[in-house]
């Protein structure tokens, strides 16, 4: 299946690097969604279509992993990249268990999530990216 425009749901409590990854991300030509917890994502899913979700694991509500699967209860099946600052074992094997894509340590840079992105899009959709991204490293997170 070939995607023309992949459409991204950024889901971090932090507003100011959801607009981070937001504008770099569009500026790489995806469709994003912003939510602010794990509620207002499914929310989002209920009403959107979304290609790849990326979850941060630590937020108010519902965290990543609870979120994710609500999701899968929800039958959406997408790839998904967890986001956190705090990685230990059990997080990493609870991620494995719900099939999550790839798991990214903060700080992190925006080349960084993309290149995931990237990887998600074609493992699970056969997307080629056949544009060339910007020059330089971009911004990092943490």
């Amino acid at each position: 299946m070939q995607l023309s425009a992949p459409a991204l749901l950024i889901t971090d409590d932090d507003s100011r690097l959801r607009q981070t990854l937001r504008e770099f991300l569009e500026g790489q030509g995806y469709a994003t969604y912003e939510a602010g917890d794990g509620e207002e994502a499914l929310h989002i899913l209920e009403r959107r279509s979304v290609h790849v979700m990326l979850l941060d694991l630590h937020m108010p509500k519902l965290g990543g992993l609870e979120t994710l699967q609500l999701a899968r209860k929800l039958h959406v099946v997408l790839p998904c990249i967890l986001m956190s600052a705090e990685l230990d074992p059990e997080v990493v094997e609870q991620a494995r268990a719900n099939a999550v894509f790839e798991i990214l340590a903060k700080p992190f840079s925006v080349r960084q999530v993309a290149s995931v992105v990237r990887a998600a899009l074609r493992t699970a959709y056969d997307w080629s990216d056949r544009t060339r991204p910007p020059a330089g490293e971009g911004a990092s997170w943490g």
